[in-house]
This record gives C-alpha cells, structure tokens and sequence, in this order.
C-alpha cells in the first residue's frame, strides 16, 4: 500500500452496524405467518453464501413482500471512530463512496465521523449507484486522485471490491454484516487484503 492518498469507506456494514434494521425488517416481514425468525435467517445466509442479496432472495423464497427499512437502528461500530480518527490523524484524506438513501453527509455528522471525512459521494444524490462503476469515477474527479492512489474498503465484494478493482483501485474487504458469506470466484473479486474487523485496517495502512 504505498502512494496511496485517498481511502474511501463504504458505509452500511462497513462503518454502521445494521444488525439490528436487519433483524426488524425480518421480524416486521414474517409477522403474522407461520414462518420463524431462524428460518428466515438460515435461508437468507444461504442465499449470500451464493454471493446473491441475502435478504431480498429470501422475501422472494418465502413469498413475503419488503418492508422499511429502520434507521434509527443504525448505529456506528464501536471501533468507527477511533478507526478513521487514527487514519485522518497518519495524513489519509477520507471519503465514502456508497448506496444509501437521501442525507448521507448528515447522518455521519450525526454520528461524530463526518470530521474526518473530506468527500461524500452517495447514490440517492448521484443517481447512480454501486457498483456501476461511475459512481466511482465521480467520487476520484472530485478528489482529483488516480485509481492507483486510493483504496477501495468495504463490505461487499459485489458492490465495492470487483468494480473498485477493476478500476485500477486498491482494495481492502472488510468482512463484516452478511457479506461475510461471499466468496471471491474471480480475480477482480479477489480484495488486496481481507480483514475481519475495522480496527485490522490500521494493520494494513
């Protein structure tokens, strides 16, 4: 990892807990049927070990339609900020490259992290999302910073390691949410490095 400048961080499982908006949005989708919250979560961690959306595979196993997803259950992992702190303070400029809805920018000021971030390029305000690869391209113009120069690190080998790669960035998996079933089956899917929590970045950087 030398000449790297930039480190873009994607956010949900990454650097926020959605645990718990999982768990609701399973509690929420199976009440009032016969079907239990195990076998809900066994047959959603089947589907993601096939590298396929866990949650949304499963609804559509079930015959259940989708439901909110909960925000106020986001929360940040409890190495967040100590994590990008630690990173801001050896000189990295930070970003987020990520798939949220409206208000990124806010609710990571919400959650004491925005001070160490210098970019925010979120899809619900670009109007493209991971993993085209655009939404990537933007978020290195912006920062005036070469693929060969900026790290990649995220949850999703999908979404943020294959198209990050591809690109020519550096990349680190984070495995952590139901992402951490997936397998790599290509070389772009293959990270630079792998780590299982978020304080093993500082390891790596």
């Amino acid at each position: 990892m030398t000449n790297i400048k930039w480190l873009f961080f994607d956010v949900g499982s990454t650097l926020i807990d959605e645990t718990e908006c999982y768990n609701h949005r399973i509690r929420d989708a199976i009440e009032g049927t016969n079907i239990t919250f195990e076998q809900f979560n066994d047959k959603l961690i089947f589907f993601a070990k096939q590298n396929l959306k866990g949650d949304i595979e499963a609804l559509k196993y079930f015959g259940l339609t989708k439901t909110p997803w909960h925000k106020e259950d986001e929360k940040p992992y409890e190495e967040a900020e100590r994590v990008l702190k630690a990173l801001y303070e050896k000189g990295y400029n930070i970003g987020i490259i990520a798939n949220q809805s409206m208000g990124t920018e806010k609710r990571l000021e919400n959650w004491g992290l925005m001070k160490y971030i210098k970019l925010v390029v979120a899809s619900a305000e670009e109007g493209v999302a991971k993993p085209d690869k655009e939404i990537f391209l933007r978020a290195l113009r912006r920062a005036e910073c070469l693929p060969e120069n900026a790290v990649m690190i995220g949850d999703r080998i999908d979404n943020d390691i294959e198209p990050a790669k591809k690109l020519g960035m550096k990349t680190i998996w984070v495995k952590q949410g139901f992402a951490v079933y997936q397998t790599a089956v290509n070389d772009f899917q293959k990270a630079d490095y792998v780590v299982d929590r978020l304080p093993d970045i500082l390891e790596v950087l």
